[in-house]
This record gives C-alpha cells, structure tokens and sequence, in this order.
C-alpha cells in the first residue's frame, strides 16, 4: 500500500469515525453534560474498543467472528439492549425533577465513563465489519507484518486522536452554555436517538 492509498484509507476512516452513530453521541452526550474530563474518558473507552476490533481483525478472528453469524447476532442483541437501555435513562434524566446542570458529575465515577464507551464499541457490530474490510479488502492480500502493522497504528493513531479531540470541542464553554439552556431537550434528543439505535440494531439482519 503507497502513502496516497494509505491516506485516502485513513481519511475514510476519520470520516467513519465522526458520523453519527452510537459511539459519538455518547462522546457528545458526556461531555456536554458530564463536563471534559468524563467526555475524553469515554472517548478513550471507544478507542480501546475500537483498538481491541483491529487487533482482532489483524489476528484473523474478525474474520473467524464473520464466518460465524451467530456472534455477531449475539454482539448486536447485547448492543441493542445496551442501546435502548442508556435511550432510557437519558429520558427519564430529561423529564425527571432533577435540574440538568452542564459538568454536573454527582454519582458518576471516571472509571464509569470509560467503561461506558468501551462496552458501547465492544458490542457494536460496526467495528468488526470495519476492521475486517481493513484486513480483508483496502489491505493488498499477501501484505507483510509490516504493512498490516503500518496500516493499523495509522487508523489507529487516528480514532486516538478523533474521538477525544471530539469530547475536547463538545466540552468548551459554549457548548456547556448550550447545555445549560437546552438540557432537556438535548438529553431527550439523545434519548430518543440511542433507543432509535438500538431498535436499529434489533431489525437488522446478516
């Protein structure tokens, strides 16, 4: 793979990286609500998901995991309940009595937000697909060790550098001042977007 292929690949991969989708709305929502540091946290949580995916893929057992639909069915009913589970409490969170306020982190510990992303990225489906296409298809058959490691520390180094940069801009201070206003229409937009995911998840088919 030459430097022109190996940056239109991770330039598809930044894109990827930044649609909407589950794992950056719960980056959006964190950090807009819980304040920077749990936002970045979560954010880090995503990348170890997402870097877990790629070494698997490296290793053949993305490939494996394809080859055998029932664990990837397993993943998407875990990720869909998840999905509508976290739906649920961001709208109990918007319509409740508690006042909403940006960077409140009362209840909630660090180690709490990074194993929110990380299990958001480990049973989500998407990442195995992604790697795997990686691997299978944009990586030349027959690449050495080298080149698989190249291509992997490079999209790699990009979802590292992405999804906390993410957290960064959603945590400034007009985007907690946005929070502050709309809270509860924010959270419930949220809410309604994660149950909608994992609704999503349910009515896909292999």
């Amino acid at each position: 793979m030459n430097g022109f292929e190996l940056f239109m690949l991770t330039l598809v991969w930044f894109l990827g990286g930044i649609s909407p989708g589950p794992a950056t709305m719960a980056i959006a929502g964190t950090s807009m609500a819980q304040g920077r540091t749990h936002g970045v946290l979560l954010a880090l949580g995503v990348f170890t998901g997402s870097a877990f995916w790629g070494l698997a893929a490296a290793f053949g057992l993305g490939a494996v995991m394809m080859a055998n639909g029932w664990v990837i069915e397993v993943l998407r009913y875990i990720a869909a309940i998840y999905l509508m589970w976290l739906g649920y409490k961001s709208l109990k969170s918007a319509f409740g009595n508690k006042p909403l306020i940006a960077g409140d982190t009362a209840g909630q510990s660090l180690w709490g937000s990074y194993r929110k992303g990380l299990f958001i990225h480990l049973t989500n489906p998407k990442p195995v697909f992604g790697w795997g296409a990686v691997f299978s298809v944009a990586v030349p058959a027959g690449s050495g060790v080298a080149e698989l490691m190249q291509v992997g520390f490079t999209l790699g180094l990009c979802s590292l550098l992405t999804f906390p940069a993410y957290a960064w801009v959603l945590s400034t201070g007009k985007a907690l001042a946005l929070y502050q206003r709309f809270g509860r229409w924010i959270t419930g937009t949220f809410g309604v977007l994660f149950g909608a995911a994992g609704i999503s998840f349910l009515a896909a088919r292999q």
